[in-house]
């Protein structure tokens, strides 16, 4: 069986979550957990728990909490030979702040060692993204690499995750090699140059990426929920779960995932699962749920059909 191959970021989250309405330029007291995370290395583990042979070619500091995320990351299903392990570098880190209800306020990231993967350092890897099954790219990679990448994906599917709003910039020579494309609406609308001030936007934003080559669009745009779009085909919105969130980083690392599991599906079939299992990480404290599987997602769909 092919495997299904993850390139990106691999990170340290700290998160500090307040126990009462974020004071802003004064401290607030709450609680601070560090977890494994990074997008890249979020989808890869949430494939392997979905069933999946999963592949992560990313890089880490040879410092702790390197190694710890390379333990981590193996300990739940994934392959992380491909991974290097940079000395004299220090490991990426993610600090995000959390408001009572679970919601990011604001967040810092050190990511300096992403600039590492390179081409050069992904090369010995060509032959095994050619022969993937399916592929993930995160924009926390620079955008010679993403076209790299491109170049290399063969015929696998190739999804892409834009990251942020400056970063996801980096994709735009390659959008023509894009399956899936998963923006939020910030994202969406620095890539098309298009105002995103309400849901009506959404389709004129995904017409303009599938004329640029994108095959499918998924669009998450917070308590509006998930619009989808598939070029020259359906179209619609998938409403937001209604559940209590504990966090909300590795949310849309989730809905990555769902969608590649759930790739050989119709897109409105996808994103639903994709969604249940987003649901599922909102209601645990770390980026990924420990017990995410597709049973439980399958359960999960039964209940709230």
């Amino acid at each position: 069986m092919s495997a299904m191959l993850v390139v990106g970021g691999s990170n340290m989250d700290i998160a500090g979550h307040s126990t009462r309405r974020l004071a802003l330029g004064d401290s607030n007291p709450g609680s601070i957990r560090y977890a494994p995370g990074g997008v890249a290395r979020n989808v890869a583990e949430n494939l392997a728990r979905l069933g999946h042979r999963t592949r992560l070619l990313s890089a880490v500091g040879d410092d702790a909490a390197g190694h710890s995320l390379l333990q981590a990351t193996a300990a739940a299903g994934v392959d992380v030979g491909g991974c290097a392990v940079l000395a004299g570098q220090a490991t990426s880190s993610y600090l995000s702040v959390h408001d009572a209800d679970g919601d990011m306020c604001v967040a810092v990231n050190d990511m300096r060692i992403a600039d590492s993967i390179t081409p050069g350092l992904l090369a010995p890897y060509a032959e095994d993204l050619a022969a993937a099954s399916a592929l993930l790219f995160d924009c926390n990679v620079s955008e010679a690499t993403l076209g790299w990448l491109c170049a290399h994906s063969g015929t696998a599917p190739v999804f892409v995750d834009t990251v942020s709003g400056h970063k996801c910039l980096r994709i735009a020579p390659y959008l023509h090699g894009v399956h899936l494309l998963k923006p939020n609406r910030l994202e969406a609308q620095a890539l098309s140059g298009l105002p995103l001030q309400s849901p009506a936007d959404a389709p004129a934003a995904a017409q303009w990426l599938h004329a640029r080559g994108v095959r499918q669009v998924v669009l998450s745009w917070g308590e509006q929920g998930v619009f989808w779009s598939q070029q020259h085909g359906a179209q619609g919105w998938q409403a937001a779960p209604d559940v209590a969130v504990e966090n909300a980083t590795g949310a849309g690392d989730a809905l990555m995932a769902g969608l590649m599991h759930m790739a050989d599906r119709p897109l409105a079939e996808a994103v639903r699962f994709a969604c249940a299992c987003a649901a599922l990480t909102l209601g645990v404290p770390g980026s990924n749920d420990p017990l995410l599987s597709v049973q439980r997602v399958q359960q999960y769909l039964a209940i709230h059909s």
